[in-house]
């Protein structure tokens, strides 16, 4: 764990850095609160600080207050080291926002104790961020195929739209579904059935660019988001998608199956409508392959 260390006292920082550094700490250094508020304030800015209290261009309390202030996450564990020993000042300085303080001169073994209580919460609030994190993750994906669920492509695809608009270019958009996925689901079961849309949901990621967007739209149908596609160009990849999906078979539960769908192409102009608006004309076109005999591409200009 890094730990910055914000003094004017060139003795101070020296005799701290080498106490951390012992402790198996790693450090950093500022020389004044101006130095330290902006080492803080990076995106991989240290999450514990020991500031002196009295310190030019910016006192610690000042630097603890503008800390809170951003509300910045991870959270920034902070200790203040002051010669001050009143019960106002020491209020003052955790009305601030500091987490704890200590006299100086410093007691080796209750600096010790202190900073190890600061590693636990900044290691609690880590671990809660983590959990978090997997649960927001967990929330926009589709279990089954791990692509983003419905909300979440809706989402994407809502972004698109606005940036679209925003630089005056096209998001192609592609609705496809997987077709007589019900006889493959009332032959071979219901587990043979997710194991096509696992296979199904791999082969679409495999066959698109590094910032196209695939999701599970919903039951055996998928979207897919284009950037800066026009609509030949997102015709063009859907029949690609198809050539992949259809030209080689699958195995599944031991037998072959050769599974196709059925595509629906259409294009946001950068007009600024709903992605509801899009999915819609997309919807309408895969109408319209599916009346064609399955396993093609049709497009209809939104």
């Amino acid at each position: 764990m890094t730990i910055l260390i914000a003094d004017d006292s060139a003795t101070s920082r020296i005799l701290l850095r080498g106490t951390l550094k012992r402790w198996g700490y790693d450090v950093v250094v500022a020389e004044d609160g101006a130095q330290a508020y902006e080492i803080l304030s990076q995106p991989n800015g240290p999450c514990m600080a020991i500031l002196d209290w009295v310190m030019p261009h910016m006192t610690g309390p000042e630097v603890c207050r503008r800390i809170r202030e951003a509300n910045r996450e991870p959270y920034t564990y902070i200790l203040l080291l002051t010669s001050k020993n009143t019960k106002i000042e020491t209020v003052e300085g955790l009305d601030a926002g500091a987490d704890d303080y200590i006299t100086k001169p410093f007691d080796e073994h209750e600096l010790q104790v202190r900073l190890r209580a600061g590693k636990r919460i900044v290691d609690l609030q880590a671990d809660l961020l983590k959990a978090q994190e997997a649960l927001r993750e967990r929330a926009n994906k589709d279990l089954l195929t791990m692509l983003p669920n419905r909300s979440a492509i809706t989402e994407a695809l809502a972004h698109e739209i606005a940036r679209s608009h925003r630089d005056r270019r096209t998001v192609g958009i592609i609705l496809l579904d997987i077709d007589h996925f019900k006889a493959i689901n009332d032959t071979f079961g219901h587990f043979a059935g997710d194991a096509v849309l696992r296979e199904t949901a791999l082969r679409l990621k495999q066959n698109v660019r590094p910032y196209d967007v695939v999701g599970r739209y919903g039951g055996e149908e998928f979207l897919v988001v284009l950037p800066n596609c026009d609509l030949e160009q997102a015709t063009q990849q859907a029949e690609r998608m198809r050539e992949k999906l259809a030209g080689e078979k699958m195995i599944i539960e031991g037998a072959e199956l050769t599974v196709t769908a059925s595509f629906g192409v259409t294009v946001s102009d950068g007009s600024d409508s709903s992605p509801e608006v899009f999915v819609r004309a997309a919807d309408e076109a895969l109408y319209l392959a599916k009346a064609s005999g399955r396993n093609c591409v049709r497009s209809n200009p939104a």
